[in-house]
């Protein structure tokens, strides 16, 4: 593919494929037999990584093909000559997880790669989950079928295709094509004399699921920087690809990390320079005076775009394969933008008479990323909840209802606002057959305030409901009950003067004060205690002031119904974010 000279430069239109799967699936071989042009992140550059032939970052590598027929325009106007499939190799081990997710948000296809003689593992399901949450499309690849028997090849590629379409079933990528191929005949220590089989016929296939992806140049610049590197008398080359916006030679831009802003000076495209590149472009930038030392993955943006957060709040949906409840308090890994950090997570969701008013036809279904249709504002009243809630209880197997989480990180967060979030649980075992990813959500709202705790929190409506139950001991007069049982000796009674109780009768009665120095309390009924309920309280008093006389066995049965306490109930909410710890009631 030539260029031409002038301005008429041929025009490509950039797709990308992660390449995703379990460790050890071939995914690296498969990029590197397809590729033609290898970006400078190809190719597992880690040490680490080369010994053990595991990629540990994103590898970008690409090859450039014939634009397919669909995306020809009928009018003969080609707004693109041929298609450039970027492919971006995902890592699969666990531990870089964060690192498929920050790949994933800017993938038009996932490629998923599974060991034919192994099928579907952990992080096969894992790399699905994330699939769905951030992707379209995906081609299924069976690797290395020359490792099975050639007289039992065809039966156990039958095999294993019906098996994972009976997998991907629930899924958005039910009948999706699986193709089988073997990207490195022999293993990655053979030499490279074997031909791989299959992939002509791989190519064709991603040819003809390409389509033309949204790319909007609108907007502020976000982009992922995987790999930063000085070459001698130009300046320090940063690659990457565009998530969101667009850049020129000359705009200024931001390294939020650093605190620094730089000027573009040039602008490549696969070692092609081009004046400037939009969404979804893979590009390397080159700055001046800037040590690449101090930059190898991270984010570069329009200047004041990006906010760092020490907490935010999230819509969240639990992820179906995550077994185990999410229990408030409890930490998990969350990767917004292009990091992964820890953060207590406190869940929350609309009080019982909201929840149960909206209307439950109208909830996405639970696979899609979040989007909830009451939106998240300050001003309205929450319920905490000890944990997420599923609609999966004994009596209702509905979706589940909507709730939020409150996220506190252990250190702050950059990343753009409205982006995804997923919560895992990074540290369990890899080996364990369960699934990792434990919720998703979008963030809402986020606190850029060191001491957002005593800044923003108390402005967080979020209640828990209390109730405390008593009894009255005497009456003191028609409109006046002593009541005990209801608080410690040591609490401090002035912070329950002025709440209203109700008694197990029926009467309704506000807290007065203390009554001596053992807890108890005085109650005023507002509007008189009922007779009966002043008979049964006097009967109960002389029961106990006879004490010492035997009743006969008739007597003993109604002396049992008489002498059933009067209950005192008091319920309040108290805010978990307010300071002065008040108690409330509606």
């Amino acid at each position: 593919m030539s260029e031409s000279g002038g301005d008429s430069r041929v025009k490509t239109l950039n797709f990308n494929v992660g390449v995703l799967g379990h460790v050890d699936s071939g995914k690296t071989s498969l990029a590197r037999a397809l590729s033609s042009t290898a970006s400078t992140a190809a190719f597992d550059k880690n040490p680490q990584s080369r010994e053990r032939g595991i990629t540990l970052d994103l590898g970008f590598s690409s090859f450039t093909v014939d634009l397919p027929d669909q995306l020809r325009a009928s009018d003969g106007q080609q707004p693109y000559d041929s298609l450039q499939f970027t492919l971006v190799d995902c890592p699969g081990h666990a531990s870089l997880i964060r690192t498929i997710i920050g790949g994933a948000q800017i993938i038009d296809l996932m490629m998923l790669v599974v060991d034919v003689v192994k099928g579907i593992q952990t992080q096969t399901a894992e790399c699905l989950l994330i699939g769905e949450l951030t992707c379209p499309r995906m081609v299924v690849v069976l690797n290395k079928i020359d490792l099975l028997p050639p007289n039992k090849r065809q039966s156990a590629i039958e095999k294993m295709t019906k098996r994972l379409h009976k997998t991907l079933e629930t899924t958005r990528f039910k009948e999706c094509p699986v193709i089988a191929v073997a990207a490195k005949p022999g293993g990655p220590e053979a030499p490279d004399t074997d031909e791989p089989q299959g992939l002509p016929q791989l190519i064709e296939l991603l040819k003809k699921q390409t389509y033309l992806p949204q790319r909007d140049p609108a907007g502020d610049l976000l982009m992922a920087v995987d790999h930063c590197f000085s070459i001698r008398g130009q300046g320090t080359v940063m690659t990457g690809t565009i998530l969101q916006g667009s850049l020129a030679i000359n705009d200024t831009v931001e390294i939020p990390a650093l605190k620094v802003t730089k000027k573009i000076k040039s602008v490549q495209m696969f070692r092609k320079p081009v004046s400037g590149a939009m969404q979804g472009d893979r590009v390397g930038v080159c700055v001046t005076q800037f040590d690449p030392k101090l930059l190898e993955r991270g984010v570069v943006c329009t200047q004041g775009s990006l906010h760092t957060f020490y907490a935010a709040v999230i819509s969240v949906r639990k992820i179906g394969y995550f077994k185990g409840s999410l229990a408030t308090r409890a930490k998990f890994h969350i990767t917004m933008g292009h990091e992964t950090v820890m953060a207590k997570v406190t869940f929350f969701g609309l009080p019982p008479v909201v929840a149960s008013e909206s209307p439950a036809e109208t909830k996405a279904p639970p696979s899609l990323p979040c989007s909830l249709e009451t939106p998240f504002t300050c001003d309205r009243q929450y319920l905490y909840q000890d944990e997420y809630v599923t609609g999966q209880g004994e009596s209702s197997s509905g979706p589940d209802p909507e709730q939020w989480a409150l996220l506190e990180f252990e250190r702050p967060v950059t990343c753009p606002s409205l982006c995804l979030v997923i919560g895992s649980k990074l540290d369990r075992d890899i080996n364990a057959n369960a699934c990792r990813l434990a919720f998703q959500g979008r963030l809402l709202q986020g606190f850029e305030d060191k001491s957002y705790a005593e800044t923003a929190l108390p402005h967080l409506h979020i209640y828990k409901t209390k109730h405390k139950e008593g009894q009255v001991e005497r009456v003191s007069d028609d409109y006046t009950v002593i009541g005990r049982n209801l608080f410690k000796k040591e609490t401090n009674l002035q912070l329950f003067v002025g709440l209203k109780v109700t008694l197990s009768t029926g009467e309704s009665g506000v807290i007065e004060g203390g009554f001596g120095q053992s807890g108890k309390f005085k109650i005023r009924i507002q509007e008189g205690l009922h007779p009966e309920t002043k008979q049964l309280l006097s009967s109960t008093s002389k029961k106990k002031g006879k004490g010492g006389s035997k009743s006969s066995p008739g007597n003993e049965e109604e002396s049992k119904a008489d002498s059933q306490p009067v209950g005192i109930h008091l319920h309040f909410k108290r805010y978990i974010f307010d300071p002065h710890k008040k108690m409330v009631q509606s």
